[in-house]
């Protein structure tokens, strides 16, 4: 991928600028929206944005931070599923956790919110506990959202347990969006200020840019994003009205922010004072990180299409919803995109159509775009992987990688031994049999050395990938669609 983006100047400018707010309080709780590891949004929108880059920017900054973990216990108890991950959010936090240890972060607490008892909520809280964390659980604020007297009072925030923490900045993050990380430090800001610290609160959301247009690809693509949310992207008003600038904010924080003012006021008059609008309360500088965007500009709108195929996917699946799908086929048509602006979807459907099966299409660096179709042997995204390590290792496509011995011995192992029924091999099974026979095959050696290279190409399968398959894709970093169809008639197998 050309880049687009310079992640070293952005993690400069983004920790300065957070110091500098740390700076005019004696504790800082910063809002971390976003994925705090493993943002490939932002890796996909801005070529050159680190995934990792959120988590080295709290590296940078460990010796003052420390960190609260939110996740809303009706999540749990519906088992929601990170889509780039596709693991539930309960296990998202354990993911979180270890990262951040790896990261030699300090984790303070995981915060279980709006908790009202909920089964699955209290097994999770055990399971943590019974592994050394300190777990808190909030419930429902008493008079939200209107009621502000009794919000800021000990009826309201007063009724929630007291986190204790040490250092001077307290990131708090949650797997997903309505986590209830908002409602967390303002709850801990009340407390701060009954114990007489002066306390402030920040917000650090990636997206949508606050310093790009409002229509700008990159922020478009955030809309695509969120399109299950709702999130539309709004000129910040407040921002507006007060400075005389525009700037961009999305809808939540615009319509949440009289009352967030208001609370704020409640709570602290100095802090209220300090923010005129949503915009104020950021501290993201990734805008100031884009060096080249024509180069981001065509990334996001990849994204926007890529978002377009996810959700039509997804609701074949039944995991989302007909307004979800609509919307993000609404943005798309905006911003005059359609699967033509993305070359492998029509090699996979013109592949599929001349062979009357199931294909995946890659397209490489270079523009040649490569197929493989669906056979006994093996599923079409596996078929695809092969055929792409070939020509980038400049193998014959006549040349068998795999000896038969090798593909029979797993095919017996999933039926004689494991009581599966007979599969295709899918991408895992098909890169372990590559690697044992790279072992004596030099050619097959010179495939395996070729996986790397595949790391950010675009693909595109003619029926909706089986979990295994789509997870290889993602652990390869390859950015894969699909079309709403599935494979076969199977409810659970193959799925």
């Amino acid at each position: 991928m050309k880049k687009g983006f310079d992640s070293e100047k952005y993690l400069e400018l983004q920790s300065r600028y957070i110091l500098e707010r740390v700076n005019q309080f004696d504790k800082l709780y910063l809002e971390f929206g976003g994925k705090l590891i493993g943002d490939f949004h932002a890796m996909r929108v801005l070529p050159g944005f680190d995934p990792d880059g959120k988590v080295k920017l709290l590296y940078k900054l460990k010796e003052q931070a420390e960190i609260i973990i939110c996740v809303y216990a009706g999540d749990i108890e519906q088992n929601k599923v990170r889509g780039d991950f596709g693991i539930t959010y309960d296990r998202d936090v354990l993911r979180l956790i270890d990262d951040l240890r790896h990261w030699d972060l300090q984790i303070n607490s995981v915060l279980i919110t709006r908790f009202t008892g909920q089964p699955s909520a209290v097994q999770f809280k055990n399971k943590l506990e019974r592994r050394g964390l300190k777990v808190y659980t909030h419930g429902h604020t008493e008079g939200y959202p209107m009621d502000v007297d009794t919000i800021v009072s000990e009826q309201g925030y007063g009724q929630n347990t007291y986190i204790e923490t040490t250092k001077p900045l307290v990131v708090v993050t949650a797997p997903g969006a309505n986590s209830g990380k908002l409602a967390t430090c303002l709850s801990q800001l009340y407390h701060e200020t009954k114990l007489g610290r002066r306390a402030g609160y920040a917000k650090f959301e990636t997206f949508p840019v606050w310093n790009l247009p409002l229509k700008h690809p990159v922020n478009v693509a955030y809309e695509s994003a969120t399109a299950d949310l709702e999130d539309v992207n709004m000129i910040d008003p407040f921002h507006l009205e007060t400075y005389g600038k525009y700037t961009v904010n999305y809808n939540r924080d615009i319509e949440a922010f009289p009352l967030l003012k208001r609370i704020l006021t409640k709570i602290n008059q100095d802090q209220a004072t300090s923010y005129q609008s949503p915009t104020d309360m950021g501290v993201n500088q990734v805008g100031f990180a884009i060096t080249d965007d024509a180069v981001v500009q065509e990334a996001a709108k990849q994204e926007i299409i890529r978002r377009y195929y996810t959700l039509q996917a997804d609701y074949k699946r039944g995991i989302g919803s007909l307004e979800a799908t609509q919307r993000g086929k609404y943005i798309m048509d905006e911003m005059g995109l359609s699967g033509k602006n993305r070359p492998c979807v029509a090699a996979a459907l013109a592949k599929s159509e001349q062979e009357n099966l199931p294909v995946v299409a890659i397209e490489l660096a270079d523009g040649r775009l490569i197929t493989g179709k669906q056979s006994k042997v093996m599923t079409a995204a596996a078929a695809c992987l092969l055929n792409a390590t070939k020509l980038l290792a400049n193998i014959s496509d006549k040349m068998h990688l795999l000896p038969p011995i090798i593909l029979e011995t797993i095919d017996k192992l999933n039926q004689d031994v494991l009581n599966h029924r007979h599969q295709s091999l899918d991408c895992k099974e098909i890169l372990i049999a590559l690697s044992i026979s790279a072992v004596t095959n030099p050619s097959a050696d010179a495939a395996c050395q070729q996986l790397n290279h595949l790391r950010n190409l675009q693909a595109h399968s003619t029926v909706i990938l089986s979990h295994s398959d789509e997870e290889t894709f993602r652990s390869l970093g390859i950015m894969v669609t699909s079309e709403a169809e599935f494979q076969s008639q199977n409810l659970y197998y193959g799925s």
